[in-house]
């Protein structure tokens, strides 16, 4: 199939260069779509129907076989060898049971090791004598060992999942899942399968996944593109937002205060005190005669567009044709029978220029914001009986900056600015988004999120116990409606792929302290993994555990508090222990990441060794906010955990 499309000769079907350079740019995407994965087979699956589908059973139709792969492929004739997994004929190998055949005969299951098929696994659905089993080659596949970035899971997707990934277009989704339930990927799969099922839609409306962190953004990456999936843009929420240069950092209680929801009424205040009621008539001069409106029908403009709810700068470019339509209403009266060149050139006047100029002000919203954190009376002004003293006095700064160039911004203050630029201008939806470790965000934050898709759908994923932010979402049906999706339906994940039973249970004693009433995960894995806590003397120790851990096949994840990462990096380097960033791929040489616990969210490691808990939770604001950090690097291992530690272990976990 890429050999054909390689082989296409375009020079007698464009009409010119610019025809060519697009048809030759489409080629080109096609090519890289229809890429080979070295150690990914074609097919991993396949369905034998009783009958065929779509045919009238009472006729007795025969059954059909169909491959399910990852992609489609046909051969040289056209005809298809191998099934897409978005397809509808491929659904029931991911929902069929023996409880619901869906008119399946068998279901087999393909096993491959570095893309050679070396096993399979065949379920009779429809034979009641054969009775229902855990699928050992699923079993396998979920457990086997990750190097590298996050791959597809197309060969283990489960009918909980299948339910989300196949949910429509219209909808949003909120999907609440634990460690390792595999929400990520559901939410990854469903872009995929939104793709497929409405690709020109999605393809002029466009798609974007948003994530925490660039390392998160990097670990991804690769999943969409080996399902042939290459225009999904991504990105994180302060990429949304980078109108300024963000230089500066808020403390906790100015960034709780800034990404509160009340600051949206704060800045609405703000944006529209510029309009000022006309005082003066507006006299237009063309040739010998004078028109005049008076200033009471100008404030009659100016009350009804400010009553139209519109966008600031919309309502600014509509005043002056309002009070050019007035002026040739005066015309025709007198007449005159003027047209719409003759109304625009009214609207470009002078005269009405200027006062729509002193009615209507332009906005920059980067000077509004900049003037509302660092001028009291003005704050004080838009802020009354929204925002207390204190809180205004708490977001104010300390050293005023001279213009928005030399402020020093912080993430809060751009996604302040992101409100009032939507203000003065509406911004552009997309068609679908991607929200992913949704539950870090500001209500702020979730609007700037929400105003990328007022007119299309999203998916939003997280876990209420992972919230390791001062101000993490509370509930989710809170975060919805700041994100504009108060109808979203909610979804919960709690059968856990990833992590080991006895890591995921150690890990769970702290929900109680961090998110009660939430569900625990529960593992379902066949292997318990491996799970140690062990008391050590020094960082030397720490290596040594990450030297024992590394003789296991797979990646090690070393993850320690902030501070720590230092005095760790010189403690492998001088051990002569290679190590990577997060988000870098392992080689064969280097299989061990050394992760600040700040960046560990989202990740994933064959094995972890977690130092020192007691300073992971101390490296964060308040203790709950710590204890949440702690649950995260507890579960990010796949195999086995290593627990050391000098301190005494943070109480909850004893």
């Amino acid at each position: 199939m890429r050999e054909d499309v390689e082989s296409l000769d375009i020079s007698d079907v464009t009409a010119n260069w610019v025809n060519a350079r697009i048809l030759e740019r489409q080629i080109g995407e096609r090519i890289k779509a229809l890429a080979d994965l070295s150690d990914t087979p074609l097919f991993f699956g396949r369905l034998d129907y009783l009958h065929a589908p779509g045919a009238d059973r009472a006729e007795g139709a025969e059954g059909e076989k169909f491959y399910i792969g990852r992609r489609h492929v046909h051969d040289g004739d056209g005809d298809p060898m191998v099934i897409d997994w978005r397809a509808p004929v491929s659904q029931p190998f991911y929902r069929a049971s023996k409880k619901d055949p869906m008119d399946v005969g068998l279901r087999r299951r393909f096993g491959y090791t570095r893309g050679q098929i070396t096993a399979y696994e065949d379920e009779h659905l429809s034979d009641p004598t054969e009775a229902a089993a855990t699928s050992k080659l699923l079993q396998q596949e979920i457990e086997r060992p990750r190097v590298g970035p996050m791959r597809d899971i197309v060969a283990t997707i489960q009918p909980e999942q299948d339910e989300i990934v196949r949910s429509g277009l219209g909808g949003t989704v909120c999907v609440q899942g634990g460690p390792g339930t595999g929400k990520t990927a559901v939410g990854l799969h469903r872009v995929a399968y939104l793709l497929y099922a409405h690709r020109e839609r999605l393809a002029r409306t466009g798609t974007l996944v948003i994530g925490p962190n660039r390392s998160f953004l990097h670990y991804i990456e690769q999943v969409l593109p080996a399902l042939g999936e290459l225009t999904v843009r991504q990105g994180t929420v302060d990429d949304l937002v980078a109108h300024v240069e963000v230089r500066g950092a808020d403390d906790a209680a100015a960034a709780l205060v800034k990404g509160d929801a009340r600051m949206a009424r704060v800045l609405r205040r703000a944006v529209y005190a510029q309009v000022r009621m006309p005082a003066e008539p507006v006299v237009v001069v063309r040739g010998s005669r004078r028109w005049r409106v008076p200033a009471y029908e100008l404030e009659e403009m100016v009350r009804e567009l400010l009553g139209r709810d519109i966008r600031y700068g919309a309502a600014r470019e509509a005043l002056p044709q309002r009070i050019a339509h007035a002026v040739l209403v005066q015309m025709e009266r007198s007449g005159e029978a003027p047209d719409d060149r003759v109304q625009d050139a009214v609207a470009r006047n002078s005269a009405v220029k200027a006062a729509v100029k002193e009615v209507w002000p332009a906005v920059d919203p980067a000077k509004l914001v900049l003037r509302l954190l660092t001028d009291p009376e003005f704050l004080a002004e838009h802020a009354e009986g929204v925002l207390s003293e204190l809180e205004q006095k708490t977001i104010l700064a300390v050293k005023p900056a001279r213009s928005v160039k030399a402020a020093r911004w912080s993430a809060a203050d751009a996604v302040l600015i992101d409100e009032a630029r939507d203000l003065v201008e509406r911004t552009h939806s997309l068609g679908h988004v991607v929200l992913d470790e949704a539950q870090d965000l500001s209500p702020m934050q979730y609007r700037a999120v929400g105003r990328r898709c007022t007119t299309g759908s999203a998916t939003v994923l997280g876990d209420l116990a992972q919230g390791t932010t001062p101000w993490a979402t509370r509930s989710w049906e809170e975060a919805l409606g700041h994100l504009g999706k108060a109808d979203a339906v909610v979804e919960e994940l709690t059968a856990g792929f990833r992590v080991p039973t006895d890591v995921i249970v150690y890990a769970s004693r702290l929900l109680p302290h961090i998110a009660p009433g939430l569900a625990p995960v529960a593992s379902v894995r066949e292997n318990p993994g491996f799970f140690d806590v062990r008391e050590v003397a020094d960082t030397a120790d720490v290596v040594a555990a990450c030297e024992e851990l590394l003789r296991n096949e797979g990646s090690t994840g070393l993850i320690a508090a902030d501070a720590r990462i230092p005095a760790l990096a010189e403690a492998l380097a001088a051990a002569g222990v290679p190590c990577l960033a997060p988000g870098e791929e392992t080689t064969a040489e280097a299989r061990l990441t050394l992760v600040p616990a700040s960046l560990a969210k989202g990740l994933e490691y064959d094995y972890v060794v977690l130092d020192e808990p007691q300073a992971v939770v101390d490296g964060e604001p308040d203790e709950r906010t710590g204890l949440r950090r702690l649950y995260v690097t507890l579960t990010r291992a796949v195999s086995g955990l290593l627990v050391t530690h000098t301190a005494p272990l943070p109480r909850q976990l004893t």
